[in-house]
């Protein structure tokens, strides 16, 4: 998913470019409504799992592989406006020094993985927490749908930047092809590693997890493991 340089022309890296500092600057204002001393370790945390896994590939076949985009998981766990920054950390240290991804490309990996997937996972999950039981399990199958949509949404978002400034020696019939069909494989193993992980935060630490307000009544935290009620002051 990582965009090299020199796929997109300068004036849509440019414009990817404004996107990304602006949803940036949004997010920097944004995270401080999300971020307390609780949990702003597990936002460190989260950054660290994202760059960790993304840089290992899992194959789908035909010769192709994918990784953890992770756009969704963070949101869930942290927050979606944390989840822009942890994301354009990860990609930025990416970039710089290990060159995946470009750096005249890094405004456009951001807005894919940084704002295009956080938002379209965040988004999806959020919808289906509402529609199914507010249940834990209810919550993973929500995260896990998010993350699934997340991947090839990112990359149909980049299919369309291709349209527009593409200068790469590649057709868009087979950016399209690239692009679609393996994505919706990848969106796969995204969702497994994100159901893996949040379950896991949601049997030790349900209290620190962003998506799961909704679970924490007291009659929910009574019963959670990981978690001590204490007794009242007599």
């Amino acid at each position: 998913m990582h965009v090299p340089d020199g796929f997109l022309d300068a004036p849509t890296s440019l414009a990817t470019g404004a996107v990304a500092a602006g949803t940036v600057a949004l997010a920097l204002r944004g995270a401080r409504r999300e971020l307390d001393e609780r949990t702003a370790p597990l936002a460190g945390l989260t950054a660290a799992f994202v760059f960790a896994v993304q840089m290992v590939n899992f194959p789908v076949g035909a010769g192709t592989s994918g990784h953890l985009i992770g756009g969704a998981l963070t949101a869930v766990l942290v927050g979606p406006w944390t989840a822009v920054l942890c994301m354009t950390v990860v990609l930025l240290v990416q970039a710089v020094l290990f060159a995946d991804g470009g750096l005249t490309a890094l405004g456009t990996n951001v807005t894919l993985m940084g704002l295009v997937a956080v938002g379209v996972g965040y988004g999806a999950s959020r919808l289906l927490v509402r529609a199914l039981p507010r249940t834990r399990t209810g919550l993973l199958a929500a995260a896990g749908t998010g993350a699934f949509l997340s991947v090839p949404a990112a990359a149909l978002a980049f299919v369309g930047l291709f349209a527009v400034g593409g200068v790469a020696d590649v057709s868009l019939g087979a950016v399209l092809a690239a692009m679609g069909g393996v994505h919706l494989l990848i969106g796969l193993g995204e969702a497994a590693i994100s159901v893996a992980v949040l379950g896991a935060v949601l049997s030790v630490r349900p209290d620190l997890v962003h998506g799961a307000a909704h679970l924490r009544r007291p009659a929910d935290l009574a019963t959670r493991p990981g978690l001590r009620t204490e007794e009242p002051v007599r």
